[in-house]
């Protein structure tokens, strides 16, 4: 039940996708490394992500592969943030949470995760997790032909976020 007392399959939350991102601010040896952590963690080939300025003081240029990322839809990606609030003892900050209902949060050490080794060739990289949960409908914003926006009544807030999260994972939410 919602706020205005209705109900029913449309008010239904679910996660859309979760993108896991290493940044590492540099191309070369470091990226291989991330792409090797992010294909070990999701069985999934890593897509480059490229710098979109020019900052000479970090030695960046507009264009440069300076990160890797994966995008989970659906099963896969709810099984990744289970594997993943494991390694966070099933808690979640409150401040993670934004205003529309989605979360991100932060892993130090991908040999957290459960069957994972140390190798002294990688080293130590840590990664983000940004998961964004959606209700049906929501494709009306995204279409290319007649989008339109999403009614107040369709969109999710923070408390609808936390509160998916408390069931659907069973984790604690910190404040």
């Amino acid at each position: 039940m919602s706020k205005t007392g209705a109900s029913g399959k449309m008010r239904i939350i679910h996660v859309q996708k979760a993108v896991i991102n290493i940044g590492v601010g540099e191309a070369g040896e470091k990226l291989i490394k991330a792409e090797k952590v992010l294909g070990m963690l999701t069985n999934r080939s890593p897509v480059r992500t490229k710098s979109r300025i020019h900052n000479r003081e970090f030695g960046v240029r507009k264009g440069m592969p300076i990160g890797v990322k994966v995008t989970l839809r659906d099963n896969e990606a709810e099984d990744f943030i289970k594997r993943a609030f494991w390694v966070k003892e099933n808690r979640i900050a409150n401040y993670s949470f934004d205003p529309e209902g989605n979360f991100s949060f932060g892993i130090s050490d991908y040999t957290d995760f459960e069957g994972m080794r140390y190798d002294p060739k990688i080293g130590i990289i840590g990664l983000d997790i940004s998961v964004t949960l959606a209700r049906p409908g929501k494709r009306v914003t995204l279409r290319k032909i007649a989008p339109r926006k999403l009614p107040m009544s369709q969109r999710i807030s923070k408390d609808e976020g936390v509160a998916f999260v408390k069931n659907k994972f069973k984790v604690e939410v910190v404040e």
